[in-house]
């Protein structure tokens, strides 16, 4: 049986931002991008048009034609069956409660990075895939699905099975160079320190990305040239154990 595909509209009126959350989501499995809306009018008629089409919404707090978060509040109203994710420059504490009383799935604050952003489509995934595999949850299941302030899916210190491609005694040493060059170090930096090809290194550092346990930035190497630096940021216990 295939994975299901999430079907995502993307709200954002300014369309360079737009067009790097669509090269984001697009390089995330099991999403694709339904629809760009620039204003609350097209985001009303791409919905119309695209119906059960779209599982995920990405919303931008600041949308020309209406005021605040009237949005998500009129997207909570008419299509309750939707997610919505902020992703926004509003870092006001205020907003940022409002969109949680709105009952945002995540809070992203501009610039987003792709590493974070991955992160959020993977818990998405997760519990997705989780309350559509049951009838009935027990509470340590709900627990674990509702854990997303935690790492998600993949939070809460139990032991997490590692998907295809990553080996447990590789990732304790690319854990371990990370911990060891103790600061932001580039793939080439952590393969030098594992004694591992530099592809093999990036894989291992965006796997740690994607579930919550390292976060990558923008630096600019010798020649000038941006390149991602990693650092840890939460443990990665859970998947260092085995199951």
């Amino acid at each position: 049986m295939s994975e299901p595909e999430y079907g995502i509209l993307i709200i954002e009126d300014d369309f360079r931002i737009a067009e790097i959350h669509r090269a984001f989501v697009e390089r995330s499995p099991g999403f694709r991008v339904v629809g760009v809306a620039k204003s609350a009018a097209e985001a009303r008629a791409l919905l119309a048009e695209a119906g059960d089409a779209v599982q995920l919404v990405l919303l931008d707090a600041y949308i020309p034609d209406v005021r605040g978060l009237e949005l998500l509040w009129e997207l909570r109203r008419d299509h309750g069956q939707l997610d919505i994710v902020m992703i926004t420059a509003a870092k006001e504490v205020e907003t940022i409660q409002e969109a949680l009383r709105g009952g945002v799935f995540d809070y992203l604050i501009k610039p987003s990075e792709e590493g974070r952003m991955a992160q959020m489509l993977a818990r998405f995934r997760a519990e997705r895939s989780a309350l559509a595999s049951k009838a009935e949850m027990s509470q340590e299941e709900l627990d674990r699905v509702m854990a997303r302030g935690h790492g998600g899916a993949e939070s809460a210190g139990a032991s997490r099975a590692l998907p295809k491609g990553i080996d447990r005694l590789t990732l304790v040493k690319v854990v371990e160079g990370l911990e060891a060059l103790g600061e932001p170090a580039t793939a080439m930096q952590a393969a030098r320190q594992i004694g591992a090809s530099r592809s093999t290194a990036r894989r291992y550092l965006e796997f740690l990305v994607s579930v919550g346990v390292a976060a990558a930035e923008l630096g600019y190497g010798d020649v000038g040239r941006p390149e991602r630096r990693y650092r840890l940021v939460g443990s990665a216990v859970p998947w260092l154990e085995a199951p």
